[in-house]
């Protein structure tokens, strides 16, 4: 029997307390400047998911990530995955990138889903590159659009992975708008059966 120890934390720049399994902030990510419980859509605090770990599937959330430029925490603008998600300060445009690298046990096709909030504050056209084994293959998505399931995923494809850690997606900020923000919360890999062709 395997057990699962879970403990109440507080993270006092987020401004919340979680239940979580070990959750912390990304260490190389700037803290929240908004104060504790202030967001700007409280109707969509219900669809937070504080626990990635109670996901399908496999997770990587963007406190396992690899950040490249300065990346700044958030909570503002719910709903979110765990402690909150990533925004790139409208600054280093080109230069700043979050990749999400996850563990394959086995083999196979994966539905990719990519989990953003939403606001006419966010770039209309997001790169996201998928490395799968087949190739590279880069999404421009636009974070002003509410993504289409539970409010905060959107499916980005079936894709082909090999076991390990060689598959990885990185959102970059790349060719995005000057006076817009690019988001960075989690990636969810679904097993799937292979596309139709």
């Amino acid at each position: 029997m395997t057990r699962r120890f879970i403990a109440w934390i507080a993270v006092p720049w987020l401004g919340v307390a979680l239940a979580t399994e070990a959750q912390t902030p990304h260490p190389k990510a700037l803290g929240n400047i908004h104060p504790a419980g202030e967001v700007d859509r409280p109707e969509m605090v219900k669809f937070i998911v504080t626990d990635p770990a109670s996901l399908p599937g496999i997770v990587v959330d963007e406190t396992s990530a690899d950040l490249v430029g300065e990346w700044q925490y958030s909570t503002h603008t719910p709903p979110y995955v765990g402690l909150g998600y990533l925004h790139d300060m409208k600054a280093g445009k080109g230069s700043k990138s979050v990749t999400f690298t996850p563990t394959f046990l086995e083999a196979g096709w994966y539905e990719v889903r990519l989990a953003h909030c939403h606001n006419v504050r966010r770039s209309s056209k997001a790169p996201i590159t998928i490395h799968h084994a087949d190739g590279d293959t880069t999404v421009r998505i636009n974070q002003q659009e509410e993504p289409p399931l539970g409010h905060l995923w959107r499916t980005l494809g079936v894709f082909r992975f090999e076991a390990g850690r060689a598959g990885w997606v990185r959102v970059s900020n790349d060719g995005t708008e000057p006076d817009k923000v690019v988001i960075a919360d989690a990636v969810q890999f679904l097993s799937s059966a292979p596309p139709k062709r």
